[in-house]
């Protein structure tokens, strides 16, 4: 599966952005689907995932109740919709696949999309 990221800017804090990210091939419901983001000088971290049918979905700690994410079917995308934005907030978000029903680790993702950078100016 090919993966197209796309929706990142510059925004000022407490503002919104919603990312998308396009999926192509057929076996779109086969992978389940995650968020990470890397900031300068950071390790890639993990963001959020939703699983293979979408009624399942993680969040790690600092962006529970202000991100949502969200796979649409029909469209083969995934989006993440980020409310609230914070300075930290500010990296480059990648989408990413894996065949794992419930994972959080970057290694257990089997396709990367190309990142999106968002900024979060104070």
């Amino acid at each position: 599966v090919q993966l197209q990221a796309s929706g990142g800017g510059l925004v000022q804090a407490g503002g919104s952005l919603r990312l998308s990210c396009a999926a192509s091939g057929r076996t779109f419901s086969s992978y389940a689907l995650g968020w990470f983001r890397q900031a300068p000088g950071k390790e890639r971290e993990f963001v959020a995932f939703i699983n293979q049918r979408g009624d399942f979905t993680m969040y790690t700690d600092s962006v529970k109740g202000r991100f949502i994410i969200v796979r649409d079917f029909a469209k083969n995308t995934v989006s993440l919709q980020m409310d609230s934005l914070k300075p930290e907030d500010t990296a480059v978000y990648y989408c990413a696949a894996s065949t794992l029903v419930s994972t959080r680790l970057p290694g257990e993702f089997e396709y990367w999309g190309q990142g999106t950078l968002v900024t979060v100016s104070s």
